[in-house]
């Protein structure tokens, strides 16, 4: 999912980078979206680590 992330970002960079405002604006919002969705996922599983009785790695 952070590799998805980065590629929207990438994505927005380049489209920004040769004047494509929308194109720009609709990959950084999907970039977001995702960076959060992962670093939501993210912290579920150290809970879920946390509580299964495995410290963090």
């Amino acid at each position: 999912m952070l590799g998805w992330a980065v590629t929207f970002l990438i994505i927005a960079l380049i489209a920004a980078a040769l004047g494509f405002g929308g194109i720009a604006g609709a990959s950084a919002g999907i970039a977001q979206i995702l960076f959060v969705v992962f670093l939501i996922l993210f912290v579920v599983a150290m809970v879920a680590r946390a509580v299964r009785g495995r410290p963090p790695v």
